[in-house]
């Protein structure tokens, strides 16, 4: 029997609004709230791709790459009860980070919600503050409705997680009306986006980039958000702008441009968090100004006056006073910018950033926090062979620690949408699961996870998902058989009294076998580079186990409450 000659159900909806929204690949896990969404599946699964994760938060984390990397809506399913309570981890870190997500949850049968009957949780009341939105779903017939709702509400604006809880009731009710999706009106009253931004604040931007004599472009993820890359590259090269980035905008503009000098923050380079102590203006550009950029708020970027272009006004003025705000798509302000903005020239300033970067060479940092005599691995020695035998292609994920701010400082990037990583949440256990939904948005990439061995294990189980589904990633365990960043934080400010940051770690190269995976071990740079050299031809997953120094720190670093002009290098 084919789903034409079956009675359309609530369930039947929601495949079909996926298949009209595009959506090819969904992430989730089966439970008995939810099953009628999975007895449906087998009526569209020719056009759309299902993936059984072996833990629900892996499906919203999932989802979460496979938007990051493709620029759509991302997926994920779970059940009720515990199945939509575990996939919160993920749907908090599409809100920080601002991903497009649409999760579906299955509920209890409508007469049994606030009973509190088995797997019974309020879960639209416990993701309100994570979410753009949230349904309750009442009636089979505002079905259709509510997700095209969800799918636009997910992606307008600035984007972010929406969830949808449907009772197990109506999933199975039958749907007797006429489903014609295009028709289909929204319910969205007072939602009046201004996406262009509004002139008169445009003008004045122009007016302040145009006396500048030190001016910096400070730019986020909005920019990639937007895809405003051509526009940024205009903006920047008509005006000789020097550019810096924070973690998500990383690949927004290629790290090869004249124009672009590298990261700031915490763990930004010397010489950009100098650069932003100096400027007469910063323009921020798709940025929220985070306390891991800024650093102490009264001291950043004390000298300059501050334009803030976003799409979200809640962000203006939120953490830094801005002269200039401008709310709006960060590709159309940039367009109205780009015509009206005269041609200029700001050699002095460049010169003196030039200068900078080389009297705060990060080679010399490197070489000023290298643990002399320990012969494992060094974190930079084995980054630069990864960027050298990938030629710099790679679509990058990390988890989340040491290893993730050091693939940021080590693994430029010159495109966009190829370097995915937990950045407002920091949510340990991402990377793995978004590695995955990466590799399924873009197959065609080589995708690299680079991951602790703190965070290796927090979704270990998803090994089985890459066997099952065959899904080619390369796995870089960075193994310093501790937990790395919050050991550099007991050495640097507890005194050196490393309390529970020891970690016996399993034999990872036996574990890989369990899942049937190839697993190699390196314990030496060489042995890294002669792995690195055979896995690279590899069209399957695999994992490498790599012992690293045990005592590595990440610097440069701004410690918690100093100001960017306090910027550590030892």
């Amino acid at each position: 029997m084919n789903s034409k000659e079956r009675k359309i159900g609530g369930a039947d909806i929601v495949w079909k609004v996926l298949i009209e929204e595009g959506v090819d690949t969904v992430f989730g896990y089966p439970g008995g709230s939810v099953l009628p969404l999975y007895d449906a599946l087998s009526y569209y699964q020719d056009k759309i791709r299902h993936v059984l994760v072996r833990h629900e938060q892996a499906a919203s984390m999932a989802a979460d790459g496979y938007a990051r990397a493709s620029g759509k809506v991302g997926v994920c399913f779970a059940t009720s009860g515990p199945g939509a309570t575990n996939l919160i981890t993920g749907i908090a870190n599409a809100y920080m980070d601002s991903i497009p997500m649409v999760a579906i949850t299955g509920q209890v049968p409508s007469p049994l919600i606030g009973t509190d009957g088995f797997q019974e949780i309020d879960i639209a009341g416990v993701t309100i503050p994570i979410t753009k939105q949230n349904y309750v779903v009442e009636d089979v017939n505002d079905l259709p409705r509510i997700l095209k709702e969800a799918f636009f509400l997910a992606r307008e604006g600035r984007p972010g997680p929406v969830l949808v809880d449907l009772p197990k009731d109506i999933a199975a009710m039958e749907y007797k009306k006429h489903f014609d999706y295009g028709r289909i009106k929204l319910n969205l009253a007072g939602y009046k986006p201004n996406y262009a931004g509004s002139k008169p604040m445009i003008m004045k931007a122009i007016s302040l980039i145009e006396k500048a004599k030190k001016p910096i472009a400070l730019i986020g993820h909005g920019v990639i958000l937007s895809e405003a890359y051509k526009e940024l590259e205009e903006f920047v090269r008509k005006c000789d702008i020097p550019v810096i980035s924070t973690i998500l905008g990383h690949g927004a503009i290629p790290y090869d441009h004249p124009n672009y000098y590298g990261i700031i923050g915490m763990h930004g380079m010397k010489y950009c968090n100098e650069a932003t102590t100096e400027a007469d203006l910063l323009i921020g550009i798709g940025i929220r100004f985070d306390d891991r950029i800024t650093g102490r708020v009264s001291d950043f970027a004390s000298k300059a006056k501050i334009i803030h272009i976003d799409i979200d006004p809640a962000e203006i003025r939120k953490i830094v006073p801005a002269e200039v705000p401008i709310v709006g798509d960060i590709k159309k302000v940039l367009v109205e910018i780009n015509k009206e903005v005269k041609p200029m020239r700001n050699e002095p300033w460049n010169k003196k950033l030039t200068k900078l970067k080389e009297e705060f060479n990060f080679k010399k940092v490197e070489e000023m926090n290298r643990k002399k005599g320990d012969t494992l691995i060094h974190h930079g020695d084995l980054l630069r062979d990864i960027f050298e035998i990938t030629k710099g292609n790679a679509l990058m994920v990390t988890d989340v620690g040491q290893h993730q701010m050091l693939a940021w400082q080590y693994y430029p990037q010159k495109k966009p949408r190829k370097w995915l990583t937990s950045g407002g949440l920091g949510a340990m256990g991402y990377g793995l699961p978004a590695a995955m939904g990466a590799k399924l948005a873009r197959p065609k990439e080589d995708v690299w996870l680079i991951v602790g061995d703190g965070g290796m294990q927090m979704n270990i189980q998803e090994l089985m998902t890459l066997v099952q589904d065959k899904i080619n990633i390369k796995i870089c365990i960075f193994n310093n058989f501790y937990l790395g960043m919050v050991r550099q934080w007991q050495e640097m400010f507890y005194e050196e009294n490393y309390s529970q940051v020891n970690f016996l770690n399993p034999d990872y190269v036996k574990i890989a076998d369990a899942y049937g995976i190839k697993g190699y071990k390196a314990t030496t740079i060489e042995e890294a580079k002669k792995i690195n050299r055979e896995i690279v031809k590899l069209n399957e997953p695999v994992i490498v186990d790599y012992h690293m120094q045990k005592l590595g720190n990440v610097f440069p670093m701004v410690t918690a409450g100093a100001s960017l002009k306090e910027t550590r290098i030892k």
